[in-house]
């Protein structure tokens, strides 16, 4: 029988015994002292305290990048941190930190006379197009996880919805400098999502390709570069259109790239290409927006027609870091995207009508998957 207001008995841990174990702090007292299991132990506690410190090493990242302090490198060549200090209004001993940290983060390297130079890492981010852009633009993104819980929860507006406001199809109502900032971001971190795609999906036999959602046209450029005797066309928000004119001109593509205006949620597709790419378009969107999205490219593709889709994928199954921690966490401050797995991405192009289904290893899962499939003839 119950004594009345006693205190509840503690619930026994239903976790397996392995988890029991380890989550005993006298067993892992004990596991850094043994031979057999210290290393373990210690290559445990050196990944977890990786994670706990993670969003100060990304905001050591955002300084460096913001301060410009990797291109003052690279363009002046190993620089004393005061002289680095009188250049960016940051206190000497305030930018030492700065670069000590730089440096155990493997981007820069402290040199024996105290001054610090550009590391291999460091001369590698300068080198990824768009990763700069990104990341400053990271600011947003860092406002909206600094409550991950709210987050969670779904409360209040986030920064990336704001900063994102086409996938709510406001339309018109887009403001001509914000449709050029997202088609600039865009366009810088697509270069190594077309580099990726290309090598994955092989554009033999198509004819003529649709690029539905594909901003500025950074997509149709590297496709263009690639396979000079195809026709290609753009789909995209009128807003876009300005921009996509102008770095297609400059391209020298005027005349070959159809450049045409329109929402997907609003109209159908244009008809006539034998192949359609989304291109990190359906992680921008919400279920009943992808099902429709891909009902409308099953209606306009052609018997024997194409579907490329590509974009950041979950791991589904087997969880993986990109997809599943930073993508899925980016798209829920989008307020309308998801991650998807790519046999979840299968599974809607099928009840779409697509078939024979195709899924690629991805080189690089943090840049993007992809799959294609076919419109049954």
């Amino acid at each position: 029988m119950a004594v009345q207001g006693a205190a509840p008995a503690p619930r026994r841990p239903r976790a397996g015994l392995i988890a029991r174990l380890l989550a005993n702090p006298g067993f892992q007292s004990l596991a850094s002292r043994l031979p057999f299991s210290r290393g373990i132990a210690r290559r445990d506690g050196a990944a977890l305290f990786d994670v706990v410190q993670g969003f100060v090493q990304s905001q050591v990242l955002f300084a460096l990048i913001e301060l410009d302090i990797l291109r003052r490198l690279y363009t002046h060549g190993p620089q004393a941190p005061e002289a680095l200090a009188r250049a960016t209004a940051i206190p000497p001993d305030r930018m030492t930190h700065l670069m000590q940290a730089g440096a155990a983060l493997d981007l820069l390297k402290r040199r024996r006379d105290g001054r610090f130079a550009l590391a291999r890492r460091g001369a590698a981010l300068l080198g990824v197009p768009g990763l700069e852009a990104m990341i400053r633009h990271h600011r947003a993104f860092y406002a909206d996880m600094a409550d991950p819980v709210a987050l969670l929860r779904g409360e209040g507006e986030t920064e990336l919805a704001r900063f994102w406001p086409y996938v709510f199809g406001t339309g018109g109502d887009i403001a001509p400098d914000v449709a050029e900032r997202y088609s600039d971001l865009m366009a810088q971190s697509q270069v190594l999502v077309a580099e990726d795609v290309l090598r994955m999906i092989p554009l033999r036999g198509v004819r003529r390709l649709m690029d539905v959602g594909g901003g500025s046209g950074a997509f149709l450029r590297a496709v263009a570069q690639r396979h000079p005797r195809l026709d290609l066309q753009l789909f995209d928000l009128p807003e876009v259109m300005p921009e996509a004119t102008r770095r297609m001109a400059e391209a020298g593509l005027s005349g070959r790239v159809d450049l045409c205006g329109g929402s997907f949620r609003d109209e159908a597709l244009p008809t006539g290409a034998d192949a359609i790419s989304l291109i990190r378009v359906l992680y921008d969107h919400a279920d009943d927006t992808v099902t429709d999205l891909l009902a409308k490219c099953h209606a306009a593709l052609p018997p024997g027609g194409r579907l490329i889709v590509a974009e950041p994928m979950s791991g589904g199954a087997r969880p993986e870091r990109a997809g599943d921690v930073y993508f899925s966490f980016y798209t829920m401050a989008m307020g309308t995207g998801r991650v998807r797995s790519a046999a979840r991405i299968a599974e809607m192009c099928r009840a779409a009508g697509f078939d024979t289904v195709t899924i690629p290893r991805a080189p690089r899962p943090y840049i993007t998957g992809a799959l294609s499939c076919v419109k049954a003839e």
